[in-house]
């Protein structure tokens, strides 16, 4: 990115403002991918809570801050500069885990589920990859809807949904 900033400064004293314009282009394309790719991450470590606490049947107090953690990543990253408009719409998430993120947190998980009982061949088969998504767009809409302020409390009121999350809430484990 360095010579890209060099480039673009001699560009402009030159007076290529085409070559400039172009450079500038590049730039954001490089800041857009650094942004989704930390999305992704932030994506995936939701994701493998998700699984774990679906074929676990149970909510820990980790899991419950990494699942509120994550959101909350996403939220901050998610939303651009203008803070009017998103890198991923609210539209977009279905896609963008099917395509992008769900076998690598299938695989990741296989390490964490039942301390690590399961290979990812067999995590493979035992996850609803349906219900895992359906509830992870659950907690991404969130993110569209409630302030930084408001969201641990909309979270944490989500968590206790999922299966455990009763439990969790009255502190039984």
């Amino acid at each position: 990115m360095t010579q890209e900033l060099i480039d673009l400064k001699n560009s402009i004293l030159e007076g290529r403002y085409a070559d400039a314009l172009a450079i500038v282009d590049e730039l954001e394309g490089m800041s857009k991918k650094a942004i989704l790719r930390q999305i992704k991450s932030f994506l995936r470590i939701l994701l493998i809570h998700l699984i774990k606490n679906q074929l676990e049947q149970r909510l820990t107090n980790s899991w419950a801050a990494s699942i509120r953690n994550a959101i909350r990543e996403i939220k901050e990253v998610n939303l651009k500069d203008n803070e009017k408009s998103y890198y991923v719409n609210l539209n977009e998430w279905q896609n963008f885990i099917e395509e992008e993120v769900i076998e690598d947190a299938i695989a990741d998980a296989s390490d964490e589920v039942m301390n690590g009982a399961y290979n990812q061949f067999q995590l493979t088969e035992m996850v609803d990859r349906k219900q895992i998504i359906q509830t992870a767009l659950k907690f991404l809409a969130l993110t569209y809807s409630y302030s930084a302020k408001e969201l641990p409390a909309v979270i944490a009121e989500t968590l206790t949904q999922l299966s455990g999350g009763e439990d969790w809430k009255a502190g039984r484990r």
